[in-house]
């Protein structure tokens, strides 16, 4: 089989049927001149799917740190987002159409083609399996453990014991917040600051998706008043955040300001 041009496919005559290839042109995220070839259609349609990145539907709201943490994982392997925002505040993720995607009706849902995923650190993971290089989600089974345990570590005890904190005062009517909570975010603050000696990245000296997680969390702390400073490591590597990775200042800042002048206006500085 063969490109023409101008046209599809078409059989190469005299060509044996033992060494015949499937030839195809991909357009989009490929250069104009690659052909890959592929030895089934399986392998052929994977590879397809895996070069000519569509827009992704993207349901999230701003001021959610995990909203942020998959929008820079998307940025780092170059998939656009076709982003649906949601004003939790006002119900909408309890609307029909949206419900039927996410019967859990949370933010943030990535949908991708018949694949709807929600659970931002999943969606992260995807992303970095799906479309990205090897680097941000190592295959190697001891780099990807500390990944995922940090990842779990954001989820289960830095961002949860922040959501411990301010929410009670900025959701639930509480009048003032607990001082004993905040001991236990600078806690959670001073483990990360050890895990982050003596790399520049979360995981090792490149960007990982652990780093879009992590990120997104500490950057809220930051705009809503709580003192990161003061932790050497944490403090070095959120300025390498802000400076060295993509889509930072676009998607990431934004939503933290905006939380943090929410959050600051009932909890003061921290």
């Amino acid at each position: 089989m063969a490109w023409q041009p101008g046209g599809g496919l078409c059989q190469r005559r005299g060509t044996p049927a033992a060494s015949r290839q499937t030839l195809v042109r991909l357009p989009g995220y490929t250069s104009g001149a690659q052909i890959l070839s592929s030895s089934s259609s399986e392998s052929l349609l994977a590879s397809f799917t895996k070069s000519y990145k569509m827009p992704l539907d993207y349901y999230w709201m701003d001021v959610s740190a995990p909203c942020r943490s998959g929008m820079l994982t998307a940025k780092a392997v170059g998939v656009e987002l076709n982003l649906k925002p949601l004003d939790l505040m006002a119900g909408d993720q309890m609307k029909p159409e949206f419900v039927a995607i996410n019967p859990q009706h949370c933010v943030p849902t990535l949908v991708d083609g018949d694949h709807a995923l929600w659970e931002s650190r999943a969606i992260c993971s995807y992303l970095a399996n799906q479309y990205g290089k090897e680097d941000l989600y190592p295959k190697d089974a001891k780099l990807r453990s500390k990944i995922d345990f940090l990842m779990y570590f954001d989820m289960g005890t830095l961002y949860y014991r922040f959501g411990e904190y301010v929410y009670p005062v900025m959701f639930r009517g509480e009048d003032t917040p607990n001082p004993e909570k905040l001991e236990k975010v600078h806690e959670a603050i001073g483990w990360l600051d050890g895990y982050l000696e003596g790399h520049n990245w979360a995981v090792g000296n490149n960007i990982t998706i652990a780093d879009h997680v992590l990120v997104s969390t500490v950057s809220t702390f930051e705009a809503a008043g709580i003192d990161v400073a003061k932790y050497g490591n944490v403090a070095a590597w959120l300025e390498r955040c802000k400076t060295s990775m993509p889509g930072y200042a676009e998607v990431n800042q934004p939503g933290a300001d905006a939380f943090g002048k929410m959050a600051k206006a009932k909890l003061g500085s921290s």
